[in-house]
């Protein structure tokens, strides 16, 4: 009996050894074909300090409960993202690749290479990746209120986004691209800047995302030959039909959003007419033919005013240029809308202090309800001068 014993032992742990050594292997296999040693080899090569977490599979199983189709939040082209839970109730988006390909483990690399670069406020931030599952898996910060794409044209939001708030959200993205081209360590265009690409965190602070296409810039050079690579609407003819990519390339595709955030229009539409499927297209014919108005959303006239209107629309135009040379640098667009929304902020101090002032002037027998008011104004007021960053 005690034979048998050790027998039935030492086969449990020869099978669990050979087990544990098969997924050893696999492990690495996938490690290898997911791109590791390449990954490794970029962050040495190029002194990247390297403060990206690697996640272990199980990690990742367990933070989306295998991966539930309940747990996505987004689908696309490359793949689906998941919604996670780590330890200590941290909230993560889990973007999986739906295949590996060459083509594949190179934009996944780029991605982490360029992420792993990048700190910027107005930035998605990479938490870590996972390397030894079937298919590469990214791993980000969550950011709760979806793309900026989904807050101008979905048709079941409770509210549509403010004036101030678009503002605030174009000053911030092209924040974000200016710091890319100017301020990072090595120049770095996006190639894919669209409304999609830019999400909102629950204060609806603009997040540029998604560097899959991105590619970095030599300083000595002012464009790089490449495959053409981006979203059709949003596209830089001039970098789709001489494949060199410049700078200009993303303020081309930042005058769409820009274009987005002022009539609502969607970026490609065949409810439009043959000429004017392409809203940089229309967007620019109507500009030039001063009919702007027309297809500007009217909710936004309103709130901001013509001639406010009229300056950012100035700005798209200018960046809607057809030939690159005369776009605008991304530092002059994102000075500009700093700018113009910092003038916006104080109107609208200026607004509140003249209703507080009506307020005090009531007296008699309202002036409990006038002085509620006046301390939600009071609010308002400190809200808005802190946002300004003042100094």
């Amino acid at each position: 009996l005690g034979l048998l014993f050790i027998s039935i032992t030492a086969s449990f742990w020869s099978y669990w050894f050979r087990k544990k050594r098969k997924l050893i292997q696999m492990k690495a296999k996938f490690f290898r074909q997911n791109g590791g040693c390449l990954l490794q080899q970029q962050i040495t090569s190029l002194g990247i300090d390297a403060t990206t977490k690697i996640f272990t599979a199980e990690e990742l199983e367990k933070a989306t409960n295998h991966f539930n189709e309940s747990q996505i939040i987004g689908r696309g082209g490359y793949g689906t993202v998941y919604k996670g839970v780590l330890p200590g109730q941290k909230a993560v988006a889990i973007k999986k690749s739906k295949l590996v390909d060459g083509s594949q483990i190179e934009q996944f690399i780029n991605e982490v290479v360029i992420l792993s670069e990048i700190s910027h406020r107005n930035v998605v931030k990479l938490l870590g990746c996972c390397l030894e599952a079937p298919v590469p898996l990214l791993v980000y910060e969550f950011i709760p209120n979806g793309t900026l794409f989904n807050h101008i044209h979905g048709k079941g939001l409770a509210f549509s986004l403010r004036w101030e708030d678009r503002l605030r959200i174009a000053a911030e993205t092209a924040g974000a691209l200016a710091y890319l081209h100017s301020a990072a360590s090595v120049p770095i265009i996006h190639r894919d800047v669209k409304s999609a690409n830019i999400l909102l965190d629950e204060n609806y602070i603009a997040k540029v995302s998604d560097f899959g296409a991105s590619r970095s810039l030599p300083f000595d050079q002012t464009h790089i030959t490449t495959l053409v690579q981006g979203t059709f609407g949003y596209l830089d003819p001039e970098y789709f039909r001489t494949s060199q990519l410049t700078e200009k390339s993303d303020v081309y595709s930042f005058g769409v959003v820009l274009a987005e955030l002022l009539t609502r229009e969607i970026p490609i539409s065949l409810a439009r007419s043959e000429d004017h499927r392409s809203l940089a297209a229309y967007f620019v014919s109507t500009f030039d033919k001063q009919c702007l108005l027309q297809v500007m959303e009217p909710q936004i006239v309103e709130e901001a005013g013509i001639d406010q209107i009229l300056v950012v629309a100035q700005l798209a135009r200018r960046c809607l240029n057809l030939k690159g040379e005369d776009r605008p640098m991304m530092k002059e667009v994102a000075m500009e809308l700093e700018g113009l929304r910092r003038f916006r902020m104080q109107q609208l101090v200026q607004r509140n202090l003249k209703e507080m002032e009506c307020l005090l002037a009531r007296g008699g027998p309202s002036i409990e309800y006038s002085t509620d008011e006046m301390i939600r104004l009071n609010s308002l007021e400190n809200h808005m001068l802190a946002s300004m960053d003042l100094p």
